[in-house]
């Protein structure tokens, strides 16, 4: 199972990018939100500035909020963010689940999912350099064709099934411990190829207690517990897991990155 970590949310993007890849870990991921009474970074701009100081890993959204911002706008931005990490961007998607980000960015919160859907039929055709509705980006050879694309969702099998025959992934969130079964026995009926699950929080000073299936799916817990949930996830059939931490040093990452 592949093992992602969040980027650090303050201080130093590249110096955290760094310790990541470093680290040992498969990839750094970014959120995206705003509005939310703490700071985060730009999800694109912290990915180009990670793609411009690591080699190897894997760098990724999750997720990407579509419905926030102009489909073209946003493509733009892909683009470059493409442009500078090259065949390591993945860009996980979403419509999005929190009112105070749309009211930021002056989106209809309401009309999310009709915007979601146009975004995700747009965006790709403008990275592979088809002109929709009198905009032509006209992407550079090394972008052409945009970056992998995984989905998230929870509630619409529709989407299920698009991201199982038509994207490279599905991405679940931790927050719905208890449906993680369901969801992946959905996607992988579906022909679902990748799955990730992301923002995985991890405490491992937490009690050496078995996890609760009605909760969020944390690990916060003891590293032997903590071992035991992600085997979980693994035998599940999860491919990817998407961590998120407080603590950025040297030895906390270490620790982290040895528990699979």
């Amino acid at each position: 199972m592949r093992v992602g970590m969040i980027l650090p949310p303050d201080g130093d993007l590249a110096d955290g990018a760094r310790r990541i890849e470093d680290a040992g870990f498969d990839g750094a991921w970014v959120f995206d939100a705003i509005n939310r009474g703490f700071p985060l970074p730009d999800p694109l701009m912290a990915l180009a500035v990670a793609g411009s100081v690591t080699r190897s890993i894997e760098l990724g959204t999750c997720v990407l909020q579509l419905g926030l911002r102009p489909p073209a706008e946003l493509a733009a931005r892909v683009m470059t963010a493409h442009l500078v990490c090259g065949s390591r961007l993945s860009l996980g998607v979403g419509a999005g689940s929190t009112e105070a980000d749309f009211h930021a960015c002056g989106a209809d919160f309401a009309d999310r999912r009709r915007r979601f859907d146009t975004a995700l039929d747009v965006i790709p055709r403008l990275l592979a350099g088809e002109e929709v509705d009198g905009v032509a980006l006209t992407p550079w050879p090394a972008t052409l064709g945009g970056p992998r694309f995984l989905i998230g969702t929870w509630g619409r099998g529709d989407l299920i099934r698009r991201a199982a025959g038509e994207f490279d992934g599905w991405i679940a969130s931790a927050a719905k411990g208890g449906r993680l079964p369901e969801g992946i026995a959905r996607y992988r009926a579906a022909g679902g190829r990748r799955a990730l699950v992301t923002n995985i929080t991890v405490d491992l000073d937490g009690p050496d207690d078995p996890a609760d299936p009605a909760e969020p799916f944390s690990l916060h817990c003891s590293p032997r517990q903590a071992r035991e949930r992600l085997k979980w996830l693994a035998d599940l059939g999860y491919d990817d897991v998407i961590l998120r931490t407080d603590r950025h040093g040297d030895r906390d990452l270490a620790a982290i990155r040895a528990l699979c």
